[in-house]
């Protein structure tokens, strides 16, 4: 078989995606494009290495031999391009990470100030929901990925670098607004905006509010941090949300935290990859950096 790089590194998105779609997505490619290269593949096999059951696309038989192929080929490849990266000592080349939403408010920054330092790294910075984010996580395919939860999975590896504080905020005029010692239940009767159900802020308030034998009626549910914020801005409601991303409006005294018993609680950002995962130089540099610099950066 007269197979090229493209061609493995297709088939393996493929695979692993199980969408024609999602690969040409990831390798930004049109959908075609991949379809072209994936029928080229199976010629040069002589023998359908796909097959389509219900939405997702599957291997055959020696579809599984082909994609077991690619991905110890690739892999092997990987690793030389880090031994190579080590051996000349720069750190430079992709950065791979997947961030929840909530993350958009702190990674930018350390990101920018980890390019400073390392202008030849090329970031690819993706900012989804947790349900993806785990997604990515378990399919390998991030360098390692940014959450304020850590699953309860024994094949991943997690690092935690950063508080992430969450607490319930309003606008300045809010009734509750200036009042101390707030109890939670009296505070759950306002109208109260939450994040969809799934997401990590969310399970972390619902665990918290079942240890005390209590639990809220969303007054609005909606799909992002962002969103949420701006509803509480607008004066729609209360939320509980971190305290990263509020630093702005709570400066220019657009919102104010309330002091509610037991709040703000105080979590922890973790970086997550696969154990046995072989992070790159510029993977493991930028861990390092985030590790031992986060604070500082951010403290600015």
């Amino acid at each position: 078989m007269h197979l090229t790089l493209q061609q493995l590194r297709l088939f393996e998105s493929v695979v692993r995606h199980g969408s024609y779609t999602r690969a040409a997505e990831e390798m930004h490619l049109t959908q075609p494009a991949v379809s072209i290269q994936i029928k080229r593949l199976e010629d040069q096999a002589g023998t359908p290495l796909l097959e389509q059951v219900g939405r997702r696309i599957f291997p055959t038989a020696a579809g599984k031999a082909v994609f077991a192929a690619a991905t110890d080929v690739l892999g092997r490849l990987g690793e030389l391009d880090n031994d190579i990266e080590i051996l000349k000592g720069e750190v430079r080349g992709p950065l791979q990470i997947s961030v929840v939403t909530t993350g958009k408010y702190f990674m930018p920054h350390l990101l920018g100030q980890f390019l400073q330092q390392y202008p030849g790294v090329e970031p690819h910075l993706k900012f989804t929901n947790r349900e993806r984010v785990m997604e990515r996580l378990l399919a390998n395919e991030d360098d390692f990925v940014v959450m304020g939860q850590v699953p309860d999975d024994e094949r991943t590896e997690s690092y935690p670098f950063l508080e992430n504080i969450l607490g319930f905020v309003a606008p300045p005029d809010h009734p509750l607004a200036g009042r101390k010692n707030l109890p939670l239940d009296e505070v759950l009767n306002e109208r109260f905006i939450a994040r969809e159900p799934g997401s990590g802020t969310r399970q972390v308030i619902e665990r918290l509010l079942a240890e005390q034998g209590l639990s809220a009626s969303p007054y609005m549910e909606l799909g992002s941090a962002e969103a949420i914020k701006q509803a509480v801005l607008a004066g729609i409601g209360i939320a509980v949300l971190s305290l990263h991303s509020v630093r702005l409006e709570q400066a220019a005294g657009k919102l104010v935290v309330l002091d509610v018993q037991g709040f703000p609680i105080r979590r922890r950002w973790y970086a997550v990859h696969q154990k046995g995962r072989h992070l790159s130089l510029v993977a493991r540099t930028f861990l390092d950096f985030i590790l031992t610099e986060s604070h500082h950066v951010l403290a600015d």
